[in-house]
């Protein structure tokens, strides 16, 4: 196959690698809203991706999945624990996350993070065609837009961020502040999801950089301004991300998902309300504070424990980090201490189940579920409550959203909610439980417009447009 014209680089491959105890292997699908958003749309273009296959020191050729070119690119266990789990997650998601947890500055990390950027740099190179276009994905590779620029001159280079970029007095706490904002500057085109990120890089790169920056505007929906860099211009703008909605309306009015949900409802006894929350078990999700909104509502006789059932699809993630094992542990026994006072025997009001769901069983989910708890504390965008608009064609249910989720700003007819305001996450959530079907159908219609108007195909077309221009 000749040299792709379309590169995409991401931490990791839209496939893992799986190893068997008896030693044999197989390919799934990474989870994860990155490769669900971008996935479909890369495939469409018959483009490249570069990343890690998910398992530490082993090398892996390049092979072709569908049509799309996988080029994966070597960790060994050192690399895993301080350039990713490190740097990346012990350092820069909680700094961009406004400091949920403090962020852990250390020079070993940071020695590791280069390191790893410049092998994804220098795979970029070898894989792109002359002249294409690499468009390099999230925070674990910010460096990579300006190595990558080093290497080939010639190419066309983006990148976006997937998660939240911090206010400007909690960025420059990070010692190695003005080598990211570099880094990024490598890019033609700097995308993230909100105009205010936008703005604080803008604000950053005049700062720590020195260059000349001027508010514009570039790229469909979205607000921006530009930095010179030399004789290069680099714009920066807002993007917000969105999901395959037409792919997923489709999967929910399938029979094989209509028939799922329908066993979901009877499995839990077809209580009168289904609540649903579905994360990535992490700090930033909220999935403590709308379990213990639930838990004072049940104590207070606000909800019926016989018609309300709460069911939280937590997909586990960085299990080896003593952090995020100290928040399961939390978790479950918040849900245990629910269960033990207000279950009855066969009926437990919370179903908390700590592991991946496949597409079909997630989408019958959606289709089950009456209310749709989404609280993170911070988050870039959120697809998930995009997702659950999604597959609600008959036009029930409501949705209960964070206003720290870049979702908010698009998703207006939500019950918005402060997670932090226990109160009110209580007040919202029992509004929520006790919607008219009336106004639950006029606020699901407009949300629908909206998540199935703005698509992940016009979001990387917006982005992709003002690259090209």
């Amino acid at each position: 196959m000749s040299d792709p014209d379309f590169v995409v680089v991401a931490n990791r491959l839209p496939v893992d690698l799986d190893r068997s105890p008896d030693g044999g292997q197989r390919w799934t699908q990474s989870p994860g809203g990155l490769v669900s958003a971008l996935e479909p749309f890369l495939r469409s273009r018959k483009g490249a991706w570069v990343g890690w296959p998910g398992v530490p020191d082993i090398e892996v050729e390049e092979f072709t999945d569908d049509g799309l070119v996988l080029h994966p690119v070597s960790l060994s266990a050192a690399e895993v624990r301080d350039y990713y789990e490190g740097f990346s997650n012990a350092t820069l998601w909680p700094l961009y996350h406004d400091v949920v947890q403090p962020p852990v500055f250390e020079r070993r990390w940071w020695d590791a993070y280069v390191r790893v950027n410049q092998r994804f740099a220098e795979a970029s190179a070898k894989v792109a065609a002359q002249g294409a276009t690499v468009w390099v994905q999230d925070y674990q590779l910010q460096l990579v837009p300006s190595m990558l620029r080093e290497l080939r001159p010639d190419l066309r280079i983006g990148f976006f961020l997937h998660i939240p970029f911090p206010p400007v007095e909690l960025f420059m706490q990070l010692p190695w502040r003005a080598e990211i904002v570099r880094g990024l500057l490598g890019a033609d085109l700097v995308g993230f999801h909100r105009p205010g990120g936008a703005q604080n890089f803008l604000w950053l790169a005049g700062q720590l950089i020195g260059l000349e920056s001027s508010r514009g505007s570039v790229g469909v929906r979205s607000r921006s301004g530009i930095v010179r860099v030399g004789d290069r211009t680099v714009r920066v703008g807002a993007f917000p991300i969105s999901i395959d909605s037409a792919g997923l309306d489709s999967l929910a009015r399938s029979a094989e998902v209509t028939k799922r949900a329908a066993e979901v409802r009877a499995s839990l006894g077809d209580p009168k309300t289904m609540l649903l929350g579905v994360d990535r078990l992490d700090y930033t999700k909220g999935i403590d504070l709308r379990l213990k909104a639930l838990h004072e509502l049940l104590r207070e006789g606000t909800v019926d424990p016989a018609e309300v059932t709460f069911v939280q699809l937590a997909t586990p993630s960085r299990e080896r980090v003593e952090h995020y094992q100290r928040m399961r542990g939390d978790i479950e026994r918040l849900v245990s201490r629910i269960n033990g006072e207000f279950a009855r025997v066969g009926h437990p009001v919370v179903h908390y189940l700590h592991q991946s769901v496949g597409r079909p069983e997630l989408a019958a989910f959606y289709r089950a579920a009456d209310v749709m708890v989404v609280t993170p504390l911070r988050d870039g965008m959120n697809l998930v409550c995009k997702e659950y608009v999604a597959c609600k064609h008959d036009q029930t249910g409501a949705l209960v959203l964070s206003e720290f989720a870049g979702a908010a700003a698009e998703l207006t007819s939500a019950f918005l909610v402060n997670p932090h305001d226990l109160d009110g996450v209580k007040r919202t959530l029992h509004a929520a439980i006790n919607l008219d079907p009336a106004e639950g159908r006029r606020r699901m219609r407009a949300l629908r417009r909206q998540v199935l108007t703005h698509d992940v195909d016009r979001w990387a077309r917006s982005f992709l447009d003002a690259l090209d221009g």
